[in-house]
């Protein structure tokens, strides 16, 4: 059952496959049940088998039916027989009834002369079958052929795939050709067509109904192209309005703090506008220490004035002082 189902599996994955291709799937089957009960040689072999298969089995029967009898005659006169000679005969019906069970799996055993005549008679039409079903699959370029009366289960089957008859046409006309005497026999097997005549209309309905599946298929295919532009044009204007916003915000940012730094605008026009938040702030900065030193180095300067303003007062102020106390006394 497993082996089965992996081989239906393995059928659908095919059919699947090349569900897209242009030429469509072109799938056959055969009943090989019904092309051999329509094959002559076979029916004929049959109907000999089956008279021997009677024949053995009348066998059987009236050996078994002589063992039952000697049985039977045996219990009636195990009053009147010895031990030893009781067992005697016992044991020879055992020995006979073990002869016919050897006869019986013999002729119709696993093994045995019927499963052999079976293979032997059937061998050479499936291998006509096969023949055939490998011509017709190469002339009408079928790409799958399955066997109805086989293990794989056919749920449901389609007439118009029967292709039974096309196969027994083949084989007809093969056992046709061996069996003709005369020229204008084998002119008229040679004459006869394998494959019937193609369905013209059976075979344009299922192109058109591929054409079909194809268009929809493209069309399909066209409205997902269509749909995939429409959303990347959409992404694309959305990312516009996005970088447009961030360069806004960022110029409008400059200018802030070109307005709150009116000392620096100068600087800052003559810089490179492409210049990042970090250069600019480090410019700052920089400029922002070179006010404080200008500042600190003014206000030494001022405080190094008064310094020597005061020294020279006080210079001053000592020379009076020495010139009034060196004045003579009258």
């Amino acid at each position: 059952m497993k082996h089965q189902v992996l081989f239906l599996v393995t059928v659908l994955s095919l059919l699947s496959f090349t569900s897209n291709a242009q030429r469509g799937v072109r799938i056959g089957y055969i009943d090989t049940e019904y092309i051999l009960q329509n094959v002559p040689e076979y029916q004929e072999a049959t109907a000999q088998l089956d008279a021997k298969v009677l024949q053995w089995k009348s066998d059987v029967e009236q050996r078994l039916a002589a063992l039952e009898q000697k049985k039977t005659q045996l219990n009636n006169e195990r009053v009147l027989l010895t031990k030893e000679l009781y067992e005697e005969r016992f044991e020879d019906i055992s020995f006979e009834e073990k002869e016919i069970l050897d006869y019986q799996q013999k002729r119709f055993g696993p093994n045995g002369d019927l499963m052999i005549q079976k293979n032997q008679l059937i061998q050479p039409i499936q291998d006509q079958i096969f023949a055939a079903v490998q011509e017709i699959a190469g002339s009408r370029e079928y790409d799958f052929i399955f066997d109805k009366s086989a293990d794989v289960v056919m749920l449901y089957s389609a007439e118009r795939f029967d292709l039974s008859e096309i196969v027994l046409r083949s084989i007809t006309r093969s056992s046709k050709r061996t069996q003709a005497q005369t020229k204008s026999e084998r002119r008229a097997a040679a004459a006869e067509d394998v494959v019937p005549v193609v369905n013209k209309e059976l075979d344009a309905r299922e192109q058109a109904a591929e054409d079909k599946r194809n268009e929809r298929i493209k069309a399909a295919e066209a409205r997902r192209a269509a749909q995939q532009a429409t959303r990347d044009s959409i992404k694309a204007d959305v990312d516009a309005r996005r970088q447009k916003i961030l360069e806004d915000r960022a110029k409008a940012k400059a200018e802030r703090e070109q307005q709150n730094n009116p000392q620096d605008s100068t600087s800052v026009k003559s810089e490179d506008k492409r210049k990042t938040a970090a250069e600019v702030a480090e410019d700052k900065r920089k400029q922002q220490a070179a006010d404080r030193e200008a500042r600190q180095k003014e206000l030494d300067e001022r405080r190094q004035k008064i310094l020597e303003e005061r020294r020279k007062a006080k210079e001053e102020r000592e020379a009076r002082k020495k010139s009034k106390d060196s004045v003579p006394e009258k």
